[in-house]
């Protein structure tokens, strides 16, 4: 195994030392780290390592995954703490490679699909259709054949619900209620009922069917009017979740299992912190959970049934088990008041898009060209690390905070053809990105195993395959 360098111990998913979540560092802290830190190492690529995944794939840029920071935040995940049993669901969005799906599955993690095609694509690398969990803000037109093969429907919607039913009245087809509990949490705002692109609860949220409807009898009269059977509640309150607002929605999701004695599961979705900088709060899975534990089983004193707890990471599995490789393919400077450097990557948002949408920050590292660790020198530059493609938003560097500003980084002084490391990248980076913005193929994906030897999980896209579905119609038509 190899030791990361002190300056990136607390980037690690897995501290038990850590309280569940760090006190929250001001912007201006979590500045001075980034400019601090200058690693001989990434999380988890050397020179070499990062050389070899660059070769296998032909070029870069190309996703780096690490199996073995996969295991250790599969182990973490399973060993949730719960009071009657546990199913962790991975949130494949985060990351679908096929790879990827089949390891977790070998891990008997079960999935969270988002969409009838991330069913579809989960069935087709090799997951069993009763592992999946579909909870979609657009119902598949064959959601019926889904059930039939086996999946779980969460209902997100009073329409959905309706549509579940007419589908199955009568058969007491067992169904999901995803509910929306009335507060959330995420991205740099503290409330937890105003917007933000990463809180999923509350008043400002469209995600799952507000509470006030199980509340008042509606919910449990279309239940009844189709009956249907209600085997699970979920909820999901945003990424980032603070530990006292998850705590607090879990109590609250409790009543809502109440309504009906057929529920045997209560889901409680994810959204668990990952600090991928130093002085960045990290999750304590188990101090989060025990409180919870404390919960399901007052529960079961109060109604004599013992619910199963489901929970659905996805960033917290991967996010510190991937990188994205890039070269720096140029290097550019102004002059006078607001000047800076510029590191011009061969990547951009057409590959890690949450610098430019999330005004989210990467820890980076600077890598010899020569991918030779006897060649890493130890000059620093100030400089701005930005994109290739042709939009004033393709910035990899944002200011902490400000998406819509930049900022700049102290890094090892960089030369064209030297390899640019952009940690954290494992999820909402691959699965979520700009690919075919100015037409740059999407990029190849490689696992680098135990013993450090990467293999490709997904070749580099043709162009050809870019533009193979546009139809060409007569000249005569312009």
């Amino acid at each position: 195994m190899r030791v990361l360098s002190s300056a990136l111990l607390a980037l690690s998913v897995l501290s038990s030392s850590t309280s569940a979540f760090a006190p929250t560092s001001s912007r201006s802290s979590i500045q001075s780290a980034l400019n601090m830190a200058n690693p001989v190492k990434s999380v988890f690529l050397t020179p070499e390592t990062a050389a070899a995944c660059v070769d296998i794939a032909g070029g870069s840029p190309v996703y780096a995954y690490s199996l073995e920071k996969l295991e250790e935040a599969a182990d973490a995940c399973l060993a949730f703490p719960n009071a009657y049993g546990l199913t962790v669901r991975y949130a494949m969005k985060a990351c679908p490679n096929s790879s990827i799906l089949k390891f977790f599955n070998s891990k008997n993690i079960h999935i969270d699909a988002s969409s009838g095609y991330e069913v579809k694509r989960a069935i087709s690398a090799g997951i069993p259709a009763e592992n999946i969990s579909l909870s979609t803000q657009e119902l598949p037109a064959d959601f019926v054949d889904l059930v039939k093969k086996g999946i779980k429907v969460n209902a997100c919607s009073v329409s959905q619900l309706e549509r579940f039913g007419e589908a199955f009245a009568g058969t007491g087809q067992k169904v999901g209620i995803r509910v929306n509990p009335g507060v959330g949490s995420g991205g740099f705002s503290k409330s937890t009922t105003a917007f933000s692109k990463t809180n999923v609860g509350g008043p400002s949220s469209s995600f799952g069917i507000w509470n006030t409807l199980l509340e008042d009898g509606t919910v449990p009269a279309i239940v009844e009017k189709y009956g249907l059977t209600v085997e699970r509640i979920h909820t999901h309150i945003g990424s980032g979740s603070e530990p006292s607002i998850w705590q607090q929605v879990a109590v609250k999701s409790l009543s809502f299992c109440k309504i009906w004695d057929t529920v045997e599961a209560l889901n409680l979705g994810g959204g668990y912190k990952v600090g991928r900088n130093e002085g960045e709060p990290t999750t304590d899975l188990q101090e989060i959970g025990k409180p919870v534990t404390e919960a399901f089983k007052e529960f079961a004193a109060e109604t004599g049934r013992e619910l199963k707890l489901e929970i659905e990471p996805g960033t917290y599995l991967v996010a510190m088990g991937g990188a994205l490789v890039s070269t720096v393919q140029d290097k550019v400077f102004t002059t006078g008041e607001g000047s800076h450097t510029f590191l011009k990557l061969d990547s951009g948002m057409t590959d890690v898009l949450r610098p430019s949408l999330y005004g989210a920050i990467h820890p980076i590292t600077v890598f010899p060209g020569s991918g030779k660790t006897e060649d890493v020198g130890s000059e620093t530059e100030d400089v701005v690390v930005v994109g290739h493609c042709c939009e004033s938003g393709d910035l990899m560097t944002p200011k902490p905070g400000e998406p819509e500003d930049l900022s700049e980084r102290t890094l090892r002084k960089a030369e064209i053809g030297d390899i640019l490391i952009m940690d954290g990248s494992g999820a909402y980076c691959a699965g979520m990105s700009t690919k075919n913005y100015n037409s740059f193929p999407e990029a190849p994906e490689v696992l680098v195993d135990r013993e450090g030897k990467a293999h490709l999980i997904r070749q580099r896209q043709p162009l050809e395959q870019v533009y193979q579905n546009e139809v060409t119609i007569a000249e005569s038509v312009f």
